[in-house]
């Protein structure tokens, strides 16, 4: 049986959402922030990373895990490497104040980056990718959370999910891809268990490492890396690169991306890179000349990773669905 779900339009989604943190201490720019990403999801269809991280974010400031004012110390690291300490921030401000930052030094190295400890949650990284390509520049970014993906062959959550994305500029709408070197989120398994929905075979192990389609017995588990081998390979890769450079916890030492009450202490990290400006035009054909490549399914045409329809311009003309009681959630915090 699935859970009650209601249909919400962005801008309400989005008014609740901002009166929500205003009324937890958030200054309204980072509110600002923080609701633009998590609505973004929303209309984009990926509802894992969108509204149902509310609630838990409210939790967690309630509970002095995270700083609703803090928006991040940086200290650069030579003129090209910035460290960055969250300070227990909010995700997105202290993730967009580091870029931001980065951003302007690019134009003076061709490269910069920012490495990133002890704030939240980031959200769904094609929201930083999209900008950033917006401005022109090119971006990487990495950033681990608490073990849940199992080793190829393993049992047990040892390796973080170590999403990765890639925004690059081009004479068109930018590319962007924004994946998990984990079979699927767990925010994705969240959803699930939110739903009343099972999951599909292969997604997870439960707690005594054995498969099950249950997701909420998923939660407690471990999720497959995408892939098999490969996917490990790059998840455990990632996190090693990201550990290096940030100094922060890793493997089952991390925490506070998926509670209410502990400080998170992953790390993530941003590559900025100026591209060569002579491209754009090159880029979109390129990109195009795959878009119109003879499918295997001629009722299926060939797509570049990251087509779907772009977050409209008039967000009051979207609705979507969320779980009633992710809705009623939102609307009790509120409250005046």
């Amino acid at each position: 049986m699935t859970t009650a779900s209601v249909r919400v339009t962005a801008a309400e989604a989005a008014q609740r959402a901002k009166i929500a943190l205003r009324n937890a201490g958030v200054p309204e720019a980072s509110a600002e922030t923080q609701v633009a990403l998590l609505v973004e999801a929303e209309t984009l269809g990926v509802a894992s990373h969108g509204l149902l991280r509310l609630p838990r974010i409210l939790e967690r400031i309630a509970n002095g895990a995270t700083d609703p004012a803090a928006s991040g110390a940086l200290s650069w690291r030579g003129t090209s490497l910035v460290d960055v300490d969250g300070q227990q921030g909010l995700g997105p401000v202290v993730a967009i104040a580091a870029l931001d930052a980065i951003c302007a030094r690019v134009g003076e190295t061709g490269i910069a980056a920012a490495a990133i400890r002890n704030c939240d949650h980031l959200g769904a990284l094609a929201f930083y990718a999209r900008r950033v390509a917006a401005r022109g520049k090119v971006l990487l970014g990495f950033t681990l959370s608490e073990a849940l993906v199992h080793p190829w062959g393993g049992r047990r959550a040892m390796i973080g999910t170590n999403p990765v994305t890639i925004g690059v500029p081009t004479a068109d709408r930018p590319f962007v891809v924004d994946l998990a070197t984990s079979r699927v989120s767990m925010g994705k398994i969240h959803d699930h268990a939110n739903r009343g929905a099972p999951i599909p075979a292969g997604w997870a192990l439960d707690a005594a490492g054995d498969p099950t389609t249950d997701a909420t017995a998923a939660k407690s588990g471990a999720i497959a890396p995408f892939g098999e081998a490969k996917g490990y390979a790059l998840g455990l890769g990632f996190e090693l690169l990201v550990g290096a450079l940030t100094g922060c916890a890793l493997g089952d030492a991390v925490r506070g991306t998926l509670d209410s009450k502990i400080p998170a202490n992953k790390g993530d990290l941003f590559i900025v890179l100026e591209p060569n400006g002579r491209m754009a035009g090159a880029l979109s054909l390129y990109l195009d000349q795959i878009r119109a490549s003879a499918p295997l399914d001629p009722g299926k045409p060939v797509r570049v990773p990251g087509d779907r329809p772009d977050a409209p311009d008039a967000p009051h003309a979207v609705e979507f669905t969320l779980p009633r009681q992710i809705w009623e959630s939102i609307c009790g915090h509120a409250a005046v």
